[in-house]
């Protein structure tokens, strides 16, 4: 019973196959009836642009260096902070070179026992002239000595200071431990610390940066631009500027300059790009946003312009078909157009139809 019941059911699903089967194939066999849909040519602007990548940067970025060696001891600005030109953003402390600190050290003992020396002679002389011994002359030859003999240790125990501790005391205020700002800006990065070891520039080292100072009220973009696009740039041209990160965000650029050379560093001949922003000063612009920029390359107004998808390119020839008939079935003819600007959507025609053609547009295929 169990294998009659099994047999019977395995006919019917072969049966159910075959009709599906027969049914698919009669439906394909159908004669399909083949329409396209219609489209007219429309008055407007056709405008072809490029689109270039880039990053909003500010013009120029001054890197803070110190003018000696040391250790840093006390920083007093943080990235994000706004300063003047001349605050002092940290201090260092200075680690003396020994070659250094022993010659002004004997420079000073030399000072001090030419000063005993002279004071001994100045004494002598000042008991000789109140006795009338000597001229006023002589007294005064050993009493200007004197004033450059202590004038001298002054000056050997200050140099001594400098070594050691990088300050003088007759310019405490312009110490070279002082760090300062030399411009007005945001301080973008502070890449030390407390405690960090610190060169200053020389001939062989371009020294260590203490902070990055930036005025990001004069900002620019930077990008690149394909070499097949470069011909068609020029310095001046406008460009509208949008930021990713800050939505609804557009400024207007003007183009400042364009590299004579190129890069091939992607794998593309690329040049780099320079434009000046005029972006709203209440907009929080920060130094490295992503950025594109648009420029109109060519553009045409109030021209007769058709979808680009439905003109055929052959060569160097374009053509449209226009429907001459649609009863009892849809017939075109294939006309030669002379086109103008495209922006890769629209493209403009200048002559071969008028604005009362209707061209072959998108296939659609339906069954008898």
């Amino acid at each position: 019973m169990m294998k009659r019941i099994l047999r019977i059911f395995l006919w019917t699903l072969l049966g159910c196959a075959f009709i599906a089967t027969f049914v698919y194939l009669y439906l394909n066999s159908r004669p399909k009836e083949t329409s396209y849909e219609l489209v007219s040519p429309t008055m407007g602007e056709v405008e072809r642009t490029a689109v270039l990548t880039g990053t909003i940067e500010p013009r120029d970025e001054i890197d803070i260096k110190p003018q000696i060696s040391g250790i840093i001891t006390q920083i007093n600005v943080e990235a994000g902070d706004m300063v003047k030109a001349g605050d002092v953003i940290a201090v260092i402390k200075v680690i003396p070179d020994a070659q250094q600190l022993s010659s002004a050290e004997n420079r000073l003992n030399l000072a001090r026992i030419n000063l005993r020396d002279v004071e001994t002679r100045h004494q002598r002389n000042t008991n000789l002239y109140d006795r009338k011994v000597i001229s006023r002359e002589e007294y005064e030859t050993t009493l200007s000595e004197l004033s450059r003999a202590k004038e001298e240790v002054v000056s050997a125990a200050d140099a001594v200071d400098i070594v050691k501790k990088g300050v003088s005391q007759y310019n405490a205020s312009e110490s070279n431990t002082q760090v300062r700002a030399t411009t007005a800006g945001l301080v973008l990065d502070v890449p030390v610390k407390v405690g960090s070891s610190v060169i200053q520039s020389n001939t062989f080292n371009d020294g260590t940066t203490i902070a990055t100072i930036a005025d990001m009220t004069n900002l620019i973009f930077k990008g690149t631009v394909d070499e097949t696009e470069i011909g068609s740039l020029a310095v001046g041209m406008p460009m509208t500027i949008t930021v990713g990160a800050i939505p609804d965000f557009e400024a207007s650029a003007t183009i400042e300059y364009i590299s004579p050379k190129g890069s091939s560093t992607t794998g593309a001949n690329t040049f780099e790009l320079k434009a000046a922003l005029n972006a709203d000063p209440g907009v929080n612009m920060r130094a490295g946003y992503s950025a594109n920029a648009r420029v109109g390359l060519k553009r045409a107004d109030n021209v007769l312009r058709v979808a680009e998808s439905v003109v055929e390119f052959s060569g160097d020839s374009t053509f449209v078909y226009c429907l001459i008939d649609s009863v009892p079935t849809q017939t075109f003819r294939r006309v030669p157009i002379v086109t103008g600007v495209s922006d890769g959507i629209n493209i403009e025609v200048k002559s071969g139809i008028d604005s009362k053609a209707l061209l072959r547009g998108q296939e659609t295929a339906t069954q008898k």
